[in-house]
């Protein structure tokens, strides 16, 4: 029996592979060092211990598991994020029941809250992003059937996002921006200047604005924390967070990646039909983790001790790489965006095959735009292995780069 192909939504062929797989084909081909076991710092998967009392959290919360949550999450939940972003922005607490929503992580959030805001009846609608940027955007921005426009970010601006890259033209049809701050791979922390630029831009052309905020709580200065944008909003007299919503979550905070939990606040009217929106998208927190996230959101002392892990293996890390090139340390993160004395696709493969040692290619996290591919002759270097392997790596790529 013959019958007609089922043709898929075309959209799909609009997305790339994502630069892991990408670089995995690559190194397929090669055969590494074998005396060198081996470091991988690709991913920017934390591999610190989660705490134990976020484990206990979870294992006594197991009957929950027999009751359906509610997508909105419980009010115990969203409280605790509130006051979190009271202590640590010193903000007034945000209203638990319609300014914050807790999700499943950011990045199937940051995916779905395009799904919502893109309305694309309207000509060209088209959404801005940093170049390199993380994947979720231009894939969340494609599906969505609007358009991608980047800024690239160069160490002339500080790898800040400049507006004045974008013509007003493409900010007409603009109805949705990311930023991440701090960023990935970059480490820039935007400050209330770029803030307040982004917001002028957003009054004037009535887009919304998505900050990736997951590695707020990665920094090396306890008493300068980066700034949030509902902090800068705040600061500049938009106490209703008007078309802004941040994203954060506890994975890099806590921990806890495969807990899969975040959050989502800011503007209430936006909140309100993401809430709607995902209602139907099926998108409840498993009770389980709520009561373990609740745990996660009213606990400081883990999070102090996680930054002074990561401090020490910049500590050691940075100083051996200024011994071979010039190495910048990020404001915030975990990532080491590290220029490279050859093509960035070239040294990867040549690190990985005689010292065993896995970073990502810049050029795989940005696209060619205006001529230029931001992330060439660069390599994102995720720290977030243990110290002892992150020493060993540094020294590894040390020799890699003398010897180049």
């Amino acid at each position: 029996m013959t019958g007609s192909t089922r043709t898929l939504n075309p959209k799909l062929d609009l997305l790339q592979p994502y630069p892991f797989q990408k670089f995995s084909k690559i190194l397929a081909q090669i055969t590494p060092n074998p005396d060198y076991s081996q470091i991988r710092l690709s991913i920017g998967e934390p591999r610190h211990a989660t705490p134990e009392f976020i484990q206990n959290a979870l294992a006594g919360a197991l009957d929950g598991l027999s009751s359906y949550p509610t997508t909105q999450g419980s009010a115990e939940l969203r409280t605790s994020i509130a006051r979190w972003l009271s202590r640590r922005y010193d903000l007034p607490e945000p209203d638990p029941d319609k300014q914050v929503l807790p999700v499943n992580g950011t990045r199937e959030a940051l995916f779905a809250f395009a799904q919502m805001v893109i309305d694309d009846s309207q000509p060209a609608a088209t959404v801005v992003m940093p170049n390199p940027f993380y994947q979720i955007y231009e894939g969340a921005a494609l599906l969505a059937g609007a358009s991608p426009a980047f800024i690239n970010l160069t160490p002339e601006s500080g790898f800040a996002l400049d507006t004045n890259a974008i013509g007003t033209d493409v900010w007409q049809k603009t109805q949705l921006v990311y930023v991440c701050s701090p960023g990935n791979p970059t480490g820039h922390v935007m400050p209330l200047s770029e803030w307040k630029r982004l917001f002028e831009l957003a009054d004037e052309f009535g887009f919304v604005i998505a900050s990736d905020e997951c590695y707020s709580e990665i920094f090396f200065d306890e008493q300068s924390p980066p700034l949030s944008g509902l902090q800068a909003a705040h600061a500049l007299g938009r106490t209703d967070y008007k078309n802004l919503a941040v994203f954060s979550s506890l994975s890099k905070r806590s921990n806890v990646p495969g807990m899969r939990s975040g959050f989502i606040a800011g503007d209430a009217g936006l909140l309100e039909k993401f809430l709607l929106y995902r209602t139907y998208h099926g998108s409840a927190m498993n009770p389980a983790i709520q009561v373990a996230s609740v745990a996660a959101w009213n606990d400081e002392t883990h999070v102090v001790e996680n930054r002074r892990l990561y401090r020490e293996k910049f500590s050691t890390v940075v100083p051996l790489l200024r011994e071979v090139t010039e190495v910048n340390m990020p404001q915030a993160g975990f990532y080491l965006w590290l220029e490279t004395p050859t093509d960035d696709i070239e040294f990867a493969r040549h690190l990985y095959q005689h010292y065993n040692v896995v970073v990502l290619p810049g050029s795989l996290l940005a696209r060619d735009i205006h001529g230029s591919n931001p992330g060439r002759n660069r390599v994102r270097i995720a720290l977030v292995a243990q110290p002892q392997e992150c020493l060993e790596a540094a020294q590894r790529l040390q020799d890699c780069i003398g010897k180049l």
